[in-house]
């Protein structure tokens, strides 16, 4: 009840906020002139076909998100192909698996940085282990052009940015919950921060434990972060007690 509480004591500040940056991007949007949309360009080493699009497919299913850069463009391809083969949870499933596993075995987790390693002995690696797994074929192709591409160190950075497409893709938002101690509230929480967001999105609370905070709460989602730690409330009183005192007004 009391994390609840106190995301609740800050409920009208936040909508304020909300409500602000909503006005400000309708008043943008309808300020600007008309301009071609951009979409990354999906590197040509991703042309095999582990379910990679024709320009007519591309039109059909596209991403709920415009990404750039190498994680991006691999993200968002991986994306498209997953849509279109019916297996998006399942994909996601599977590459956030892999993730995990790798963190857990130095060797493997060498291996992924090791550009020393010739391609055909990156793909073999790959394949045998997602066949091991019994990834689906567009997990499996995927791995394999990653791979052979030298990009494996990236592979958690495109899993981050995949997993922001799936979540557009289902209308979630993530939220992230910095507390000093471990919380018992999850569900109460997740309750008041979907009032407290409320944009027809489907909120994920993700919990970090931070003692440095003291107390409190640091509440984030997208590129918003609201601070209700004891930490940063000392910090702005000390700063406050180090103002000089003006004793003649």
């Amino acid at each position: 009840m009391a994390v609840a509480g106190r995301l609740r004591s800050g409920l009208p500040f936040l909508r304020r906020v909300l409500i602000s940056d909503t006005i400000s991007a309708v008043t943008a949007q309808r300020s600007a002139a008309p301009k071609p949309l951009l979409r990354p360009l999906i590197n040509t080493e991703l042309s095999r076909d582990f379910g990679t699009a024709s320009t007519s497919t591309e039109q059909k299913f596209k991403v709920p998100l415009t990404m750039f850069g190498v994680s991006g463009n691999y993200a968002s391809a991986l994306y498209i192909a997953a849509v279109k083969a019916n297996v998006l949870n399942k994909v996601e499933s599977e590459l956030l698996g892999l993730i995990e596993s790798s963190k857990k075995s130095p060797t493997f987790s060498q291996f992924m940085k090791d550009l020393s390693i010739t391609a055909d002995v990156r793909v073999k690696a790959v394949d045998e282990i997602s066949t091991q797994a019994k990834f689906s074929d567009i997990t499996k192709n995927f791995l394999a052009v990653v791979a052979e591409s030298g990009r494996l160190s990236h592979l958690e950075r495109i899993a981050q940015r995949f997993t922001e497409l799936t979540m557009a893709h289902k209308g979630e938002v993530k939220v992230i919950v910095t507390s000093p101690l471990p919380q018992e509230e999850e569900k109460e929480l997740e309750e008041t921060l979907q009032v407290m967001i409320d944009q027809g999105k489907k909120v994920k609370v993700e919990q970090k434990i931070d003692p440095s905070i003291l107390g409190g709460l640091v509440v984030e989602f997208g590129q918003k972060v609201f601070d209700m730690s004891i930490k940063t409330r000392a910090r702005q009183m000390e700063r406050f007690l180090r103002e000089p005192v003006n004793l003649d007004s």
